[in-house]
């Protein structure tokens, strides 16, 4: 008896271990599960829940959603209905982007001219109405002549870079109230923009495919929708003294605007990385296009069917979440100049993987065309958004408290010009080439060209700031001194006059 009572100690510690272990992997495992919705606690706690709201509907469903799916039912719907060359398709792209070029006038009219005291509802209602009318009138008018359907498809992209500015504004101004939130916030948007983009790319090619590109376009009536019922629910405080202003106050309002980015924008520490922005966007000008029309052709391309091509761009969302993920926990404590140069060294090797497609090499490698796709797709969108990140953030910490919408909006204003100038310079190099609707023999030329232009922006990486997000890069006393300015808004502090 004395020898079995000894014994059971000796065994019982072992079990307990054992299932210790166990129970600490599970809890792990449950732990890593809730890590993310512990994150959006946080931010909302920190941070309005309207706001955290407001984000997820416009960077997930307006932008994420909405531009995904839009990009894809529009490259069939020129393609396939209006049969458009690819040289034409990148000069009509290019003009998708002249009403997020304007986003400065945007930002003015939030910042300047408030709507019975509010400075963000209203627009977004506005936003929302137009994208509703314009998703709308593509579909129900049936075919339209070439020039209409971009007027319409103009509108749709209009009605997300109001929407876009608005949120932006909001953004810029809590990034600045609390600068150590400024990388999460961001990180929010990219993993909302990231997963809305995965559901519009996955669902894309089977509207395509089921409804046809005109009628899958009704679709993009959805997203302003949602728009105009966030401008009546979320959370901004009424400004009462806005609303006894008379004209003259609005006008001055605009001059103290404007001087005040005249000011900051003349700072070598804001026109330096401004400058850098716009160069890495214009020099990698765009062969999507030409690559798009080429892996549809069932002669000299790959021809993948609609439902695939979906399925590409699914993958390679899925793959931004990833990159956005590198960046929160890996990258985001290094230097802007740091993470860029590496960014962009990688986005110029991820490149060359589009060359090795249209050679065909993948093949000889034994390696089948739909996995290396999605294999190429995968890994440049992942850099791609490492290599997005930290120009936004960058862009946030150069706004002045005051004129934080305008500004950011201007310093947006100029990534579209490069967006702009990529897309049109990429048209005139597809014609110049000879790339059109069945002719590809030069397409490994143009991506060729590309990708030295992306190395070659490596030797303007000394105009990026060495500095990380928690570091002053702009005066506090940018806006004139003599100027009233009140805190009137606990969660917007803008320009109150």
């Amino acid at each position: 008896m004395e020898t079995l009572e000894t014994e059971k100690p000796l065994v019982k510690p072992i079990f307990d271990h054992s299932e210790n272990k166990s129970k600490a992997r599970r809890n792990a495992v449950v732990s890593a599960l809730f890590q993310p919705f512990q994150w959006l606690q946080m931010l909302c706690h920190r941070l309005n829940p309207s706001f955290v709201l407001g984000v997820v509907l416009v960077y997930g469903l307006n932008q994420g959603f909405s531009g995904s799916f839009f990009k894809v039912v529009t490259d069939y719907y020129w393609k396939d209905v209006q049969q458009v060359q690819p040289s034409v398709v990148q000069l009509y792209m290019g003009l998708y982007y002249i009403p997020w070029v304007l986003r400065p006038i945007w930002g003015l009219l939030s910042d300047v001219f408030p709507i019975k005291g509010y400075k963000r509802k209203p627009y977004f209602v506005v936003s929302g109405v137009l994208g509703l009318v314009s998703a709308i009138a593509i579909v129900v008018l049936g075919k339209l002549p070439a020039a209409l359907a971009l007027t319409c498809l103009i509108g749709v992209s209009a009605a997300m870079a109001i929407a876009d500015v608005v949120i932006d504004a909001c953004i810029a101004t809590n990034s600045i109230n609390i600068r150590s939130l400024a990388p999460d916030i961001q990180s929010l948007c990219m993993v909302c923009s990231s997963a809305g983009a995965l559901v519009g790319y996955a669902t894309s090619g089977v509207f395509v495919h089921r409804f046809g590109p005109q009628g899958a376009l009704g679709v993009l009536a959805l997203p302003p929708a949602t728009i105009v019922i966030l401008g009546f629910f979320i959370y901004e405080k009424r400004s009462s003294t806005v609303l006894v202003q008379k004209n003259k106050k609005d006008t001055d309002g605009i001059g103290i605007a404007v001087k005040g980015m005249y000011k900051t924008i003349k700072y070598p520490q804001v026109w330096k990385p401004s400058l850098y922005m716009f160069i890495s966007l214009a020099l990698n000008f765009s062969t999507h296009e030409g690559y798009f029309y080429w892996y549809t052709d069932s002669t000299d391309g790959p021809a993948f069917s609609q439902e695939f091509v979906g399925v590409i761009y699914a993958i390679g969302a899925l793959a931004s979440m990833f990159g956005v993920l590198i960046y929160q926990k890996k990258l985001k404590g290094y230097s802007f100049r740091n993470i860029l140069f590496f960014a962009q060294l990688l986005y110029g090797f991820s490149g060359m993987l589009d060359l090795i497609f249209i050679k065909r090499w993948n093949l000889t490698l034994g390696i089948p065309d739909s996995f290396f796709v999605i294999a190429e797709e995968s890994f440049s969108r992942s850099i791609s958004k490492i290599r997005w990140i930290p120009m936004v953030v960058l862009s946030t910490r150069l706004c002045p408290l005051g004129i934080e919408g305008t500004f950011f909006a201007f310093l947006m204003c100029i990534d579209s010009l490069g967006q702009l100038a990529s897309k049109w310079s990429g048209g005139l190099v597809l014609h110049a080439f000879g790339v059109t609707r069945h002719e590809f023999g030069n397409l490994w030329l143009v991506i060729l060209l590309r990708n030295v232009l992306r190395f070659a922006t490596l030797s303007f990486i000394f105009l990026v700031p060495d500095s990380d997000h928690l570091d002053d890069l702009v005066p506090s006393d940018v806006l004139p001194k003599n100027e009233p300015q009140e805190d009137d808004d606990d969660d917007i502090k803008l320009l109150l006059l």
